[in-house]
């Protein structure tokens, strides 16, 4: 058990560091892989009009959107 807490705590506080640092810098500078510009392209691909400034869960549940 205290193994496991540990590593809990761990990576808890790794978790803090990263969102930290993903949340201090423009979206639109940010890139955490090389791959990013290729998975957002695919990703748009995909979902055309899927509009990511603003999730809305019922829609997210219709048929259409299935």
């Amino acid at each position: 058990p205290r193994v496991e807490l540990a590593w809990a705590m761990k990576a808890h506080q790794h978790a803090q560091v990263y969102f930290n640092l993903i949340s201090s810098v423009d979206p639109k500078f940010l890139k955490l892989t090389k791959a990013d510009e290729r998975i957002y392209a695919e990703f748009r691909e995909t979902f055309r009009d899927l509009r990511v400034d603003v999730l809305d869960p019922e829609e997210l549940k219709s048929e259409p959107a299935k």
